[in-house]
Order: C-alpha cells, then structure tokens, then sequence
C-alpha cells in the first residue's frame, strides 16, 4: 500500500488548512486510516484517526479544531486544520493500517505543515 500525502505548506497563527492522503488501493489493509505528526524534537504521535465504519479519535489538543474525514470510494482521507497554531507545525504524516490505531503498519512521505507569522 503507498500513501501519499499533499496539502502541507506555511500559514499564518489563526488560519486554515486542508491535507489529502490517497492510498495507492482499496483494501481491508487500509480499514483504520490517520494523521499522525512529528514536531521538532518531538516523538511522532496520532493527531486524528477513522476506521472503515466511521468511528474517528482526535488528540484532545486538536478537537474541535481539526476535523478528519474519509472518502472510501477514492481511498482518500483528509485532514481539515482550522485555528492553527504554532504547536502544530510539524511533518504530518499518513498511516494506514487493516486494525490498529497507533503504530500503523504504512506510511506516507510526510507533508511539511509550518504554522508563523
């Protein structure tokens, strides 16, 4: 399975934006489907997750905030970031995975997401 990420870039504190991740198939090894991120110094952790029947977990500093949803039918998900600050600049990172959350067993490139004024 290949995952690609896009969407990343630079935005200002307060602003918005969105990340796509396409898997490369359509298959139960993509069932639970996440974001993930890794900020400077720090270890990569889950910032919001879905699983193929919708049941979706968010990092609390990130709820209501961050909305992630699912596009089975292009193998997509997304990532909509509103009110960024500059704690979420970090490499954000696609996982898929056919059952668990944490530690999925494909990754993606990684998208570069810089939160400054």
């Amino acid at each position: 399975v290949q995952l690609v990420e896009s969407g990343g870039g630079l935005v200002q504190p307060g602003g918005s934006l969105r990340l796509t991740c396409a898997a490369s198939e359509s298959s139960a090894s993509i069932y639970v489907m996440g974001w993930y991120r890794q900020g400077p110094g720090n270890q990569r952790e889950l910032v919001a997750a879905e699983d193929g029947g919708g049941t979706r977990n968010y990092r609390t500093s990130v709820t209501g905030r961050f909305t992630i949803s699912r596009d089975n039918a292009k193998n997509t998900i997304y990532l909509h970031m509103n009110s960024l600050k500059p704690d979420d600049t970090a490499v954000y990172y696609c996982g898929a995975d056919p059952k668990r959350i944490r530690d999925p067993s494909y990754w993606g490139q990684g998208t570069q997401v810089t939160v400054s004024s």
